[in-house]
């Protein structure tokens, strides 16, 4: 079966041009072993960035965010007040301080 759609922007677009069953049949219906057309470019998910090697709604780009000063000195605080409770042999696996 040699049926091409747009390609669409998302699922609901997708919808519009196959029910569930008519991908179900095409899926079913493709070689497994046939090879890709040489011209042949990977689908990023209607996402209009850059190519990777995963598509954006299965595992985004990251992005560098500035944390302002109380952010940084809370996020140290905690990582040391837990390197200080293991220190002196103790435990917080549960929610409470108590000997490990």
């Amino acid at each position: 079966m040699d049926v091409l759609a747009p390609e669409p922007s998302s699922d609901v677009a997708l919808s519009q041009f196959f029910t569930d069953q008519e991908l179900t049949d095409l899926a079913l219906a493709a070689d497994p072993h046939a090879p890709l057309d040489p011209n042949a470019v990977p689908w990023h998910g209607g996402s209009g960035s850059h190519p990777s090697l995963l598509p954006d709604w299965y595992m985004p780009s990251p992005m560098a965010i500035r944390h302002n000063r109380a952010t940084q000195l809370t996020i140290i605080f905690i990582i040391a007040g837990f390197l200080l409770i293991d220190a002196f042999g103790l435990c917080v696996t549960s929610g409470f301080i108590s000997l490990a």
